[in-house]
């Protein structure tokens, strides 16, 4: 009995070592789908996070596939996402690659995808069982590199957008390809004498919140501490717990992010070691996402819920005994003035929500916006001469501004989206902020766990740029996260992690 319990033992030793080895990135395992395919290959760079993969196959079409798949199994609900390019002019202008849900790794089984040809085209394909034909929906827009294919039951969505655009979005709600699946990336050459190349930057499979999350702001899946470089769009996750953290505040060392986690607990990031600390904040044990490191990086503020709703405090910046700020609740702190004197703040009174100004040593507070409607958001550009805020008086959320005194407000955005939190980079070239989907959120609203963009404009005006496509909301990029040089920010995204 104790040889065979020893044997079993050993068998399920080997088993778990070969599936670690067969790993790439988050995914379980590749192969080449179809019969006496060309052989492909894939690679991931854990120092870049990229996958790079290669495959050959005479099509993905018809009522078989040929083609180089990195999958996972997986089941319920998700959303993949991917920035995805061809490497080099390629051979044949049908190559494909993409994001893939198959029911198994048959060449004719059922399955999804997302898909952008050698040409450009977008599109979005599926076999609605085995051995029948590939159909298509052809999507409006060409050369698509972001990819996002989303599942909830029998309903896919596809979402594809020239990085930098907003997503054009088909949807599909009758294909059915059981609970269990095999989802991943694809590359397929149109050619079988042929490998093509190409790298997939960027990718997630989110698990998203079961139920309807609605307006909600309740904090319960899992969290990506992510940071993104402005320029190229790449994104690094660096740290990832199964529990929510929220609202990251880059440190003015450059060294250090400052984050809050669902105790309450003020946390600190070492982005080198990528060890934590927990911050000593006093008795002020229950704070939200709403805290700000001041200008000259020597204070931080916090927010902390309390029975009559959230009290702002200050802390020395490596911790201390906390000083209260506003006497009446709730009070969500936003942003500092340049020269430390003031705070500025979202406060409910008398049910309405408006920009309030306070002393950073406590005293009298000092309305600055009477609309009706939410203003909130607050926050001090770094040369003090505007405080940006986001307000629901035009009809949908959109970004204002006022003198620091609340005089001459002013509509800085003005599109289909609900627009939140502003922030200004420190070198004041740029303006970053959340947006909502009008048709998934209520303008007075920001819940978690939506499809969102972070989105960027120039200070002085002028386009706007999607600069991540984020599964994420409440808690993502609350408050100041910009990096001292203004080269990169610090956010959150979501993901269930429970199973």
């Amino acid at each position: 009995m104790k040889k065979i319990t020893a044997l079993f033992l050993f068998i399920t030793i080997i088993h778990y070592s070969l599936n670690a080895q067969n790993k790439i990135g988050i995914f379980d395992s590749h192969t080449d789908v179809g019969k006496n395919v060309k052989p492909g290959s894939a690679k991931y760079n854990a120092q870049t996070q990229q996958y790079i993969i290669s495959g050959a196959g005479t099509n993905i079409w018809g009522d078989h596939d040929e083609f180089q798949f990195v999958w996972k199994k997986t089941k319920g609900d998700f959303i993949v996402q991917t920035k995805a390019e061809f490497s080099g002019k390629g051979v044949e202008e049908h190559r494909k690659i993409g994001i893939m849900i198959r029911k198994n790794l048959d060449g004719n089984s059922p399955h999804i995808n997302a898909v952008v040809h050698g040409d450009g085209l977008t599109s979005m394909q599926f076999r609605r069982s085995a051995g029948a034909q590939t159909e298509e929906m052809k999507m409006t827009i060409t050369k698509a590199n972001i990819l996002q294919l989303e599942r909830h039951g029998n309903i896919y969505i596809m979402r594809a957008a020239v990085y930098g655009e907003t997503f054009t979005t088909d949807t599909i709600s009758d294909i059915d390809l059981g609970d269990d699946v095999y989802v991943g990336l694809f590359v397929c050459s149109h050619n079988a004498n042929v490998l093509e190349t190409a790298i997939f930057n960027n990718v997630s499979i989110a698990v998203p919140y079961k139920g309807v999350a609605g307006n909600s702001t309740q904090m319960t899946l899992g969290s990506n501490l992510e940071i993104l470089d402005i320029a190229s769009g790449k994104r690094e996750t660096i740290y990832t717990v199964p529990y929510s953290i929220q609202a990251p505040n880059w440190m003015p060392d450059g060294k250090h992010l400052l984050f809050n986690d669902n105790k309450g607990l003020i946390n600190r990031f070492d982005l080198s070691t990528h060890k934590i600390e927990k911050l000593n904040t006093g008795t002020v044990t229950n704070n939200n996402n709403d805290h700000v490191i001041s200008f000259d990086g020597k204070m931080l503020g916090l927010s902390n819920n309390e029975k009559g709703g959230s009290i702002i405090y200050t802390v020395p910046i490596n911790g201390g005994i906390p000083k209260q700020i506003t006497l009446k609740a709730p009070s969500y702190l936003h942003g500092w003035s340049p020269d430390g004197k003031d705070l500025v703040f979202c406060g409910a009174r008398n049910n309405e929500y408006d920009v309030y100004k306070i002393p950073s040593n406590g005293g009298d507070e000092i309305k600055l916006t009477d609309s009706k409607g939410l203003d909130d958001g607050p926050e001090y550009t770094p040369d003090g001469k505007y405080i940006y805020f986001n307000s629901v008086r035009s009809g949908l959320m959109q970004i204002w501004r006022m003198k620091p005194d609340g005089s001459n407000q002013e509509q800085v955005t003005n599109d289909g989206f609900n627009n939140w939190f502003a922030h200004i980079s420190p070198d004041q070239k740029w303006i970053v902020f959340i947006s909502f989907l009008k048709e998934e959120v209520d303008a007075g609203a920001h819940p978690p766990y939506k499809n969102v963009y972070i989105r960027m404009m120039p200070f002085e005006g002028g386009k706007i740029k999607v600069l991540a496509y984020v599964y994420g909301g409440q808690g993502t990029i609350n408050t100041p996260s910009w990096s001292p040089d203004s080269k990169k920010i610090a956010f959150v995204s979501n993901s269930n992690m429970s199973e």
